[in-house]
């Protein structure tokens, strides 16, 4: 009986922090939609400061100039309510923690919000302008660069993903030694494997150039040295601290 009751606790404390995150998004996207043609002409300033002379977008879609920008709404609105998402998956799983293991959880949680936001900035302020330069600049002669909103915010969405879950390497080896999974001497040996495997990721998610494959590639092998030394300093701490309690 009594852990029935508990279950049905917990299934309301869930429901409860679901709620508040799924309001926090609507709040966001409601003050949003207002500007909704503005932020899409923000986020397709690169692409249009790179078209030929002439160029422009087009909507393909009877319902794209609506929806299109309605869509990229929500996934802002997403975005920037991400802390207050977090926040409420941390106020439910965090009473069931360890108190060593909030110490580790609330930095790496602070840590990948941040990281992941730095990805995307990233992409939108670097990549986009130079993956735009690349496309429009080797369109054959005749071609009219005429790109779909709808296509273009795909493109765009995807590569903002792939950017921000990219930039959280150091996050998840730092999750890595602190579970047991590897040690940071193992991640040290085996750092000729990681930059392939940053190359090869690369290559898989970013347009088929060159340029952009690096600007991918070389921050997330930075990124790897970083979690490195993040998870020797998180070793050495928790070794001292288990040697001052056996004193």
């Amino acid at each position: 009986m009594e852990e029935e009751q508990s279950f049905l606790t917990h299934l309301v404390e869930l429901r409860s922090r679901l709620l508040k995150a799924v309001a926090a998004v609507l709040v966001v996207l409601v003050a949003l939609l207002p500007f909704s043609k503005r932020i899409y002409a923000l986020l397709a300033r690169p692409l249009v400061e790179h078209l030929p002379a002439g160029g422009s977008m087009i909507a393909t879609e009877v319902a794209s100039p609506f929806l299109v920008p309605l869509k990229l709404c929500f996934f802002v609105a997403l975005f920037l309510a991400m802390p207050v998402v977090l926040y409420q998956l941390w106020a439910f799983v965090s009473p069931g923690l360890y108190r060593h293991e909030k110490r580790l959880a609330l930095p790496l949680l602070g840590s990948a919000v941040a990281l992941f936001y730095i990805g995307c900035a990233f992409a939108y302020f670097l990549v986009l302008p130079a993956v735009f330069t690349f496309t429009t600049g080797i369109a054959p002669e005749g071609v009219a660069v005429m790109p779909d909103i709808s296509r273009f915010l795909d493109f765009a969405l995807i590569l903002f993903l792939a950017f921000g879950l990219c930039f959280e390497v150091p996050v998840a080896l730092v999750i890595l030694v602190a579970i047991g999974v590897v040690t940071p001497a193992q991640l040290a040996t085996n750092r000729s494997y990681a930059i392939v495997g940053a190359f090869v990721v690369s290559a898989v998610v970013t347009p088929p150039d060159v340029l952009s494959m690096l600007m991918l590639a070389i921050p997330m092998c930075l990124l790897y040295e970083l979690g490195i030394l993040v998870a020797r300093a998180i070793v050495r701490r928790s070794a001292a601290v288990d040697a001052a309690a056996g004193d």
